[in-house]
């Protein structure tokens, strides 16, 4: 039996997976354009230094990641756009709500911070993981090629988040006592 590839035309618009790879190349790309501009707001409310320039430097990688999924709809022959993305949007409020519960300037906020941008990386990770996955299973090298790179990326901010906070935040947290309101 052939593989089905998304570069054969006459089978690539009658095939349930093809559609289905579509639609979560749009979820990915919404909620990639989502952080574009929920990491600036999560920067500006870190107290530590390195929690910040992770937050501005994965902002950085986040707006490469959004062109090289422009860089994908255009390799399937499809138009870059957005199909909201339930789970992004719900991750990033509550990270709002984790902002909210903390107190400014502490590393208990850097903690919960730290927290919820893992939560968002284990998305991404996941979505990223199974596209690839997909785009293999569809006889498309570099389609899975391009996610991997994404991925690569997703996984190094998870990492490096874990060492900040194993390493650093969580120990200063530790310390920090409970004010009176």
């Amino acid at each position: 039996m052939a593989k089905l590839t998304l570069s054969d035309n006459s089978k690539q618009n009658d095939s349930l997976l093809y559609d289905f790879f579509k639609d979560e190349l749009k979820d990915i790309y919404w909620a990639e354009n989502h952080l574009v501009k929920e990491l600036p707001k999560m920067a500006v409310a870190a107290t530590s230094k390195e929690v910040k320039k992770a937050f501005t430097d994965h902002l950085r990688e986040t707006k490469g990641q959004v062109k090289r999924l422009e860089k994908i709809f255009k390799m399937v022959g499809a138009k870059a756009q957005g199909k909201k993305c339930d789970a992004m949007e719900g991750i990033t409020k509550e990270c709002k709500s984790l902002i909210d519960d903390t107190d400014k300037g502490t590393n208990t906020r850097d903690v919960a911070l730290i927290m919820g941008a893992q939560k968002v990386e284990h998305y991404e990770i996941a979505t990223y993981g199974s596209l690839s996955s997909l785009a293999q299973a569809m006889g498309r090298e570099d389609l899975s090629k391009v996610l991997e790179e994404t991925l690569t990326e997703e996984r190094g901010a998870d990492n490096l988040l874990s060492r900040i906070a194993v390493f650093n935040i969580n120990q200063r947290a530790t310390k920090e006592k409970k004010t009176d309101k």
